[in-house]
């Protein structure tokens, strides 16, 4: 009977570690693919669980290239938009404060500013504590979803659930919870990869008569 108890815990230990390898080696190939890219279109849908506030649901476009370039305008709440143009983060939300826009500077290293998935895949093995929750299927499409736990204190998040697309590696929906509590939960469809965005799409332009607020 020992003979039997101390197999099945050697068993479930190689199966276990086996598992945490092929989490590894989903996060680092879809590591590889997804800073490989030139820049990303898609559509989001975006939903923020608050306990105080209740779900808020809003959707867009968004556009990407690199990790200090990003675009996400929103078609509801319409107007709003959220742009990393190189140097600054802009987020302007007339929909919940109206006349201003919040400018701040992009960090130094922008895989630590605003871009969360460019965060979390850069060198995701040494950063994180990755393990594969099961198989799925998102929109029609075979997904992989992985959990991501900061091996270090976290400003941002405390947990990070990523659904990869099995085929062509690239994130289909993100699920952080965050340290406020909130957790964010972002879905991505219609991806096009590489696909040609103007530079000008990364320009934020201030409306008339609207003030920025410099954080």
């Amino acid at each position: 009977m020992r003979t039997r108890t101390l197999a099945g815990a050697m068993l479930l230990c190689a199966t276990t570690l086996t598992a945490q390898q092929d989490a590894v080696t989903i996060a680092t190939r879809a590591s590889q693919t997804y800073r490989s890219l030139t820049s990303i279109r898609a559509s989001f849908e975006q939903v923020i669980e608050d306990r105080m506030l209740g779900p808020q649901r809003s959707r867009g476009e968004l556009a990407q290239s690199g990790n200090a370039y990003l675009a996400m305008r929103f078609t509801d709440p319409a107007g709003d938009a959220i742009v990393l143009d190189g140097t600054h983060a802009w987020l302007y939300a007339p929909s919940t404060t109206p006349g201003q826009v919040i400018r701040s500077p992009i960090p130094g290293d922008p895989v630590y500013g605003p871009n969360v998935l460019a965060r979390i895949l850069d060198r995701p093995a040494e950063r994180y504590a990755i393990s594969l929750l099961r198989t799925d299927v998102l929109d029609g499409a075979p997904v992989q979803v992985l959990e991501f736990l900061p091996n270090t204190a976290d400003p941002l998040f405390r947990r990070a659930v990523i659904w990869f697309d099995r085929e062509s590696r690239l994130p289909r929906r993100l699920e952080l919870d965050e340290m406020t509590g909130v957790r964010r939960i972002l879905t991505l469809s219609r991806i096009r990869a590489n696909a040609a965005v103007p530079r000008r799409e990364f320009t934020f332009e201030v409306p008339p008569g609207v003030r920025v607020v410099d954080r």
